[in-house]
């Protein structure tokens, strides 16, 4: 199953179309937003996937009610709060912004996890620690870091790679 992680979209519209369109051209069944979409407008944007996605709240979510109330508008589209725990094709997977530093180490290092998944710090990576696989998409908006990227995880493989935009 290709499984589609973005994070960090900050309003840029243009960028999220990307995203959207990098996503549905390489047929991804699900995807990942780790927080940060910042205002509800960006959600019509986010409709526009051929995919389910499941989202968490980032630190930069202001308006939670009503970016709430626009994802419950969307057949596809599913908001769950600060922290997701979800079966991803069979990997024990968490999702969280991972704007609390102490919590998300937590997570990593607890070993229940096969997949973590965060967004936050907008660096993108990817990396293992001892059966759980990190990933961290970067920022769709290329804000901080000048570079749009997601990630693209292949559940049958347990391998995510990192994509410019």
């Amino acid at each position: 199953m290709m499984i589609g992680i973005m994070a960090d979209t900050h309003d840029n519209l243009p960028m999220i179309e990307k995203a959207v369109k990098k996503m549905n051209e390489k047929n991804v069944e699900l995807v990942l937003h780790a927080g940060d979409y910042v205002a509800p407008f960006v959600v019509r944007k986010l409709e526009q996937l051929d995919a389910r996605l499941i989202g968490v709240f980032g630190n930069n979510d202001g308006d939670r009610v009503f970016l709430r109330k626009k994802f419950s508008e969307c057949e596809d589209l599913e908001m769950r709060g600060d922290f997701a725990e979800i079966n991803v094709d069979g990997l024990k997977t968490v999702l969280l912004h991972g704007s609390v530093e102490e919590l998300l180490k937590a997570l990593i290092n607890c070993g229940s996890f096969d997949l973590v998944v965060h967004g936050h710090t907008h660096k993108a990576e990817v990396y293992q620690k001892g059966k759980t696989l990190i990933v961290n998409p970067g920022e769709v908006c290329g804000y901080l870091t000048g570079k749009s990227t997601i990630a693209l995880l292949n559940t049958d493989k347990r391998k995510a790679e990192i994509i410019r935009l």
